[in-house]
């Protein structure tokens, strides 16, 4: 590799560096406010690395990692998330009694496979960067080890996660098998030229599409998710939510983008099935919830029903959706989960309804928060997730796409109910409310993400301006 690659892809060497020395500084001493610190640090240096690249763009670095506009945008995006779940993770875990400092070590390596999911072009570097993530994430989930709904919680998305990925490899073996590639570009060369597609390839891209399903959390392959999110810490559900689904996502739209997917009206059915389910079974069965992390698991469903909308609607319109509503769905999830993580102590999450009562009257700023979020995760105006969604249904209508947009209507309203149920259970009066100090970081960080909901829900154009020049440069 010459220094232009090294410089190409310095993120994610500063991230993978990271992680070395931060198991060496544990194996030191150990220190939960130094590792926290150096985990921060860590991920500025690395967002800081973004705006060093040298060379022309798209910039390839054969035949693993393709770096372009879309890539740094999404590293980005996958870092300041990252960085936003550190500054809620400190104060929740510094309150437990569990080990803290490799909670930080696991989360840098998992931001690894993040990131080498979204510069992949090839299955190589695919199952590396799943792998990666994959297996941190297990530690993550089960990470409060004296909490046996999150032992529970992490033995099911490991044997999930490794049938998931047995389905994947699979199907990669049977697309190389038929078309002798491995790498993006090449198999749509391939395709373009078979002639009908082999029915090899069509099973591949099956079994392939069952793998990428359980990741994203998509009907049918969603039930591991409101057990996850109810089982891990607050900060690892907000991680999943956000940096795992987002990071797949965006290897999906490179692949489909790459072979040309579009072109295949048998695989755009099926994800339009797919996305009709997601939205159906997420909002309903969020309905039917008492426990807000199980509400916001199968809210999440939906959401990726929505975004699968764009996905869909294809073109310049449709991809910017996508990264709109992607950018959106990332801050209000933080955002959520944050509250929630604010909200617990070290003998129990705050997650069930009753504990959000009279909130307002407790913790007033937090509930002006949570207020907000819940209002943008609904696509009320003034929010990001109204403008977000807006762009899905702009794109919808350009390609045409009626019945799915009546039902993300539709499913609009009916997840405005369980979201309004939570603001009004906030505001209701209570005789003698108690304030605790909330600790700074969180509120620094919450702070931060509700100014960014604001600002992309009344001025959207800065953001679309970047997300449309980096649509037009994809590689």
């Amino acid at each position: 590799m010459s220094a232009t690659d090294f410089l190409s892809i310095l993120p994610l060497l500063i991230i993978s560096a990271s992680a070395v020395i931060a198991m060496l500084l544990v194996a030191i001493k150990r220190n939960h406010r130094v590792m926290h610190a150096f985990t921060v640090l860590a991920f500025i240096l690395a967002f800081g690395a973004l705006f060093l690249h040298p060379g022309q763009l798209p910039y390839v670095i054969a035949p693993l990692f393709v770096v372009d506009a879309f890539a740094l945008f999404n590293t980005g995006l996958i870092l300041v998330a990252g960085l936003s779940v550190l500054f809620l993770s400190y104060s929740y875990f510094e309150q437990r009694e569990e080990r803290k400092e490799e909670y930080y070590i696991l989360l840098l390596l998992a931001t690894v496979g993040g990131i080498v999911l979204v510069v992949s072009q090839h299955f190589i570097s695919l199952f590396l960067g799943l792998e990666t993530m994959s297996i941190s994430l297990y530690g993550l989930i089960a990470y409060l080890r004296a909490r046996e709904r999150s032992d529970e919680a992490g033995i099911k998305y490991l044997l999930l996660a490794a049938l998931s990925s047995a389905f994947l490899l699979f199907g990669m073996a049977l697309v190389y098998a038929e078309s002798g590639r491995m790498d993006f570009t090449g198999i749509g060369r391939y395709l373009a030229t078979a002639g009908s597609v082999p029915v090899g390839v069509v099973a591949g891209f099956g079994l392939m599409l069952i793998g990428v399903g359980f990741k994203l959390g998509i009907v049918p392959f969603h039930m591991w998710t409101p057990d996850i999110y109810e089982g891990a810490p607050l900060p690892v559900a907000a991680y999943i939510a956000t940096v795992s689904k987002g990071s797949m996502l965006v290897l999906l739209m490179r692949f489909y983008r790459d072979i040309d997917g579009y072109e295949y009206t048998i695989l755009w059915w099926v994800i339009a099935i797919i996305a009709m389910a997601s939205m159906f079974a997420g909002n309903w069965l969020a309905l039917l919830q008492q426990n807000v992390k199980r509400l916001l698991a199968y809210s999440s469903i939906a959401h990726m029903g929505y975004i699968l909308i764009a996905f869909l609607a294809g073109q310049a319109a449709g991809q910017e959706a996508v990264m709109f509503y992607l950018v959106a769905y990332v801050i209000t999830s933080i955002g959520a989960f944050g509250v929630l993580a604010l909200l617990s102590d070290k003998v129990r999450d705050a997650e069930d309804l009753e504990d959000f009562r009279g909130l307002f009257w407790r913790q007033p700023w937090l509930a002006a928060i949570f207020t907000g979020m819940m209002l943008s995760l609904a696509g009320i105006p003034l929010t990001a997730g109204f403008i977000g969604k807006f762009y899905i249904v702009a794109a919808g209508v350009d390609a045409g796409l009626w019945l799915l947009l009546v039902l993300l209507v539709i499913n609009s309203v009916i997840g405005l109910f369980y979201y309004i149920r939570i603001v009004a259970m906030m505001f209701q009066p209570l005789d003698a409310p108690q304030r605790k100090p909330l600790p700074f970081f969180g509120i620094f960080a919450l702070t931060g993400l509700m100014l960014l909901l604001l600002w992309l829900g009344i001025y959207p154009s800065s953001l679309i301006a970047v997300i449309r020049d980096m649509v037009l440069t994809m590689g």
